[in-house]
């Protein structure tokens, strides 16, 4: 069984891991200073110290219960933590609807050190896949859910992805062009799964898949449809965006589309 877990890992200090993510990251310090010193090569421990750093920057928010849910795509065994008391800490049916989907057609799109944007990354399974698949990920969300974000992705990609994905904050409709210059950040795809749901931002989710969308930019979002609302967004989408549709999912109503912006 091929599980994206640093090979530093003894069973020891996986045990350590699973029961906090704090823990999680002091047994990987631990396992590659215990390398360093028998010999392993330096330069490795020293990216492995960066990335531990850069993945640190968010704390993630202590709620009462998580849990440890197990997920299989492009041939990695991937263990995702959740908790049922953050819509934000929970995998969705759109986001293993889309991750099925990369997976059936890796070839055809081909994310080999493809540049990504996930918008509302959530617990990170979208993201991780992508990177699993080459891609040079960058994982968003608000600002309480990327600490466990953070956890889920350096969990599942240290040491088995061509490129560790990057945490952002982002919040829909807000700051877009300070902390998303157009001339420093271009995206080949951006992807998006059941981030349309009941809530009061759907104009201002558009207008950042606007925004983050350039010449040969491709947006692939996956939505469970619920609510009127959510028929009343696609009409909305297809107005500004070349619309098709990928894949159906009867099953759970997922519905998968692409999108192309519409250019005047």
């Amino acid at each position: 069984m091929d599980v994206c877990l640093s090979s530093a890992q003894q069973p020891g200090l996986l045990g350590e891991g699973l029961s906090s993510p704090g823990g999680w990251l002091e047994a990987e310090k631990k396992g590659a200073s215990q390398k360093d010193s028998t010999g392993g090569a330096l330069e490795e421990s020293n990216r492995i110290e960066a990335s531990l750093h850069s993945l640190q920057t968010f704390v993630p928010t202590d709620y009462a219960s998580y849990t440890q849910e197990h997920y299989r795509f492009a041939g990695k065994e991937i263990v995702i933590q959740e908790s049922i008391e953050s819509y934000g800490t929970v995998v969705w049916p759109g986001a293993t609807a889309l991750c099925q989907y990369l997976e059936e057609h890796a070839e055809e799109l081909n994310f080999q050190d493809a540049k990504i944007l996930e918008i509302g990354a959530g617990p990170g399974l979208v993201s991780i896949v992508a990177s699993i698949l080459g891609a040079q990920v960058t994982a968003t969300d608000l600002p309480d859910v990327l600490g466990n974000l953070q956890y889920n992705l350096l969990k599942n990609t240290l040491r088995c992805t061509a490129h560790l994905p990057e945490v952002k904050e982002l919040v829909w409709g807000e700051d877009l062009d300070k902390n998303f210059p157009k001339s420093a950040f271009y995206y080949d795809y951006v992807l998006a799964s059941d981030v349309v749901y009941h809530h009061y931002f759907l104009d201002k989710l558009l207008t950042t898949m606007v925004y983050l969308s350039q010449p040969g930019t491709v947006l692939l979002w996956a939505n469970k449809f619920r609510f009127s609302t959510d028929y009343e967004f696609l009409d909305k989408f297809k107005q500004v965006f070349d619309t098709t549709l990928l894949a159906e999912y009867p099953e759970s109503s997922v519905k998968l589309f692409k999108g192309i912006l519409k250019w005047d």
